[in-house]
């Protein structure tokens, strides 16, 4: 793993602290990977909603239902996690 030196205002650094002992994490390094990975998951679900949204404007009109959002939604990812 690499290191990133950070620098912050006491508060943050209490809050950090704080989430740390009231979330059960075993450092903060654990809790910021975490944050982390939160974001990265969030910016792929936008992604996704943004291809499924393109793709709606680029072609006929269909009917769209909660089935079929499901099964494009699980397409994209496979797609998605095969270009990583």
């Amino acid at each position: 793993m690499s290191n990133i030196n950070i620098s912050l205002p006491g508060s943050m650094k209490v809050f950090i602290e704080e989430q740390v002992a009231e979330g059960g994490y075993s450092s903060v390094s654990e809790y910021l990977q975490e944050l982390i990975v939160q974001h990265q998951k969030r910016k792929m679900q936008e992604k996704i909603e943004e291809l499924l949204i393109t793709g709606l404007e680029s072609g006929e009109t269909i009917e769209v239902n909660d089935e079929w959002w499901q099964q494009k939604r699980t397409h994209l990812i496979d797609l998605m996690h095969q270009e990583n």
